[in-house]
């Protein structure tokens, strides 16, 4: 029988800074957090993307200067994007050992052989319309993107990449790309599935950074943001398939399909607050109007609480370099 004021005092065990710490129920580290990074080719010094203060456009020339220094500072994992010149229709330089996506991979690696590399694994970043594979008759071509995933992902793999994370939400990627992956003896590189990702307008200030000019929209492959039941649907058959980790993105907005994803699968899941998250809070507190690192802390640790193992964030520097 619960018992009420004045024999109940919640109150009793927040009084002191000791005892609320005590008390705290979650915890958030710079453990927890997947540092998603931009690598552009033929570009001679960091490029600031205006719509994301703070990050930069790394030039591939100084990725070695750069990844030592978020090693240094107690990160644990990064992301790969690559910031693409050489586009095409089907994104070829992505399935290519010369291309960008094993460059960047393997000169993080060699710069910082600790650091966990993830490689996203998509076209969006390589092709001249946008989208995130193949285009016949005007529509995204679902059986030629997951054999051309598959080839990306043995080239990371080849590069040295530690886990493959295939975003383009196409059906049976997974199943395509652990296949590629155990065909080329790659059995025990891991799959990272972006399982329940969103059709969201929170992905603007990320197109800007990864210079992805989309043509029309991703409604066709992506998932409608009214959508649970999808996204559930979505993550049970990303497991079946063989992921190691799920994901839903964006995170801050759908903490309601992060908590019912995690009492149904006991995957690893991870969350990933996109650029028009981080967006919002940088300038909200360049107004005046909030505390930036205040609310910074508070939307990773709800993303936390609702159940993220791993957070994607482009926080992750500004976290490592408080000491958490």
């Amino acid at each position: 029988m619960v018992q009420n004021f004045p024999v109940t005092r919640l109150r009793r065990l927040r009084a002191t800074p000791a005892m609320r710490d005590l008390f705290q129920e979650q915890t958030l580290s710079v453990n927890d957090l997947i540092y998603p990074i931009f690598v552009e080719e033929d570009l001679d010094d960091f490029a600031p993307v205006e719509s994301m203060p703070g990050i930069w456009r790394i030039p591939e020339r100084k990725l070695d200067t750069a990844i030592k220094e978020i090693a240094a500072v107690g990160i644990k994992a990064i992301m790969t994007f690559g910031v693409s010149h050489h586009k095409d229709a089907t994104g070829s330089d992505a399935m290519k050992r010369d291309g960008l996506t094993a460059r960047m991979v393997k000169r993080a690696k060699d710069a910082a052989p600790d650091l966990v590399v993830m490689s996203d694994t998509c076209f969006c970043e390589y092709t001249s319309h946008g989208h995130c594979g193949v285009i016949v008759d005007g529509d995204v071509h679902n059986d030629h993107t997951i054999e051309n995933l598959g080839i990306q992902a043995v080239i990371a793999a080849e590069a040295g990449a530690d886990m493959i994370a295939p975003s383009s939400m196409m059906d049976g990627q997974v199943t395509a790309i652990r296949k590629a992956l155990d065909g080329a003896g790659f059995v025990n590189t891991p799959i990272m599935s972006y399982s329940s990702k969103f059709a969201s307008a929170y992905y603007g200030p990320f197109r800007a950074a990864a210079g992805c000019d989309l043509e029309g929209d991703r409604k066709a492959y992506q998932m409608n943001p009214m959508n649970v039941r999808e996204s559930l649907r979505e993550s049970d058959i990303d497991e079946a398939e063989g992921a190691d980790v799920l994901m839903v993105k964006p995170a801050g907005p759908y903490l309601d399909v992060l908590i019912q994803i995690k009492q149904r699968s006991l995957l690893p899941l991870a969350a990933y607050q996109v650029s028009g998250e981080y967006a919002m809070i940088k300038f909200a507190a360049a107004a005046g109007a909030i505390d930036e690192e205040r609310v910074m802390l508070e939307s990773l640790g709800a993303i936390k609480r609702a159940g993220a193992d791993l957070i994607l964030t482009y926080f992750a520097m500004d976290v490592a370099r408080r000491g958490l």
